[in-house]
């Protein structure tokens, strides 16, 4: 088992998930900024324009800077270098919690292996906040991350995921691509049964924030114009 005496500490630093909304971040958030060495970011220009916000006093450049992308071995090995050196490391993602639909994952997953401390704060992720503001079953859910683009394996796939909700009351979780959420809300409600509930969370945490959970017959009536803004979708019986 590893020697975990020696190595760095890891903090998941959670960041905003809308520009300008400051305010979702927890305060306690920069006592663990202070204490890191070393960032590895899914966008370092945000990822520093974020930390500046944070803490205006901040000297960017005495830290050290690395991009996570897929976390490519070479990064890995960075990472691994860095908190066996004994540097506390944090990971920020581009929106919301790192390690959750997100590359840091790969590096978390790295640490422990290392047997380094993971310390993950407290923060907005957009998935959970949809699914609290859903009303659909939080007992028992599932995410999905992105739906394929084709789209005849795309409906396919969504009558699977309709199918799930129905026989197992499972809430179903995914994603799109902010300009392809349009296209994806036509296949939803071409596809789905009419009573079949569907939750539209966009731009969560801003001040247009959209959330409204209606049946598929229902949203036939009366589609949202959401094109370009990043949202989550979430079916439930």
């Amino acid at each position: 088992m590893p020697d975990d005496s020696a190595t760095g500490t890891v903090y998941l630093i959670p960041s905003v998930i809308e520009e300008d909304t400051l305010s979702v971040i927890p305060h306690y958030i920069l006592d663990s900024v202070r204490l890191c060495n070393v960032f590895f970011v899914e966008n370092e220009r945000t990822a520093r324009r974020f930390l500046k916000s944070l803490w205006k006093e901040m000297v960017i450049d005495d830290y050290g800077w690395h991009t996570i992308h897929k976390a490519e071995s070479e990064v890995k090995q960075t990472f691994l270098t860095a908190i066996t050196a004994g540097k506390n490391v944090g990971i920020i993602s581009e929106a919301g919690c790192p390690g959750v639909a997100d590359p840091g994952q790969l590096l978390v997953e790295a640490a422990h292996e290392a047997g380094a401390t993971v310390k993950p704060m407290v923060g907005p992720n957009s998935i959970i906040l949809a699914l609290m503001a859903s009303g659909m079953n939080g007992q028992h859910f599932c995410f999905n991350g992105y739906l394929p683009v084709d789209n005849a394996v795309r409906i396919k796939t969504i009558k699977r995921l309709e199918a799930e909700v129905i026989k197992n009351n499972c809430t179903q979780i995914f994603i799109e691509t902010p300009y392809r959420n349009i296209q994806l809300i036509d296949a939803i409600v071409q596809t789905c049964q009419p009573a079949t509930r569907l939750c539209i969370a966009a731009s969560i945490t801003s001040p247009v924030e959209f959330i409204k959970t209606k049946t598929i017959g229902e949203w036939k009536k009366s589609k949202p114009d959401i094109h370009k803004k990043p949202a989550i979708f979430l079916l439930g019986s």
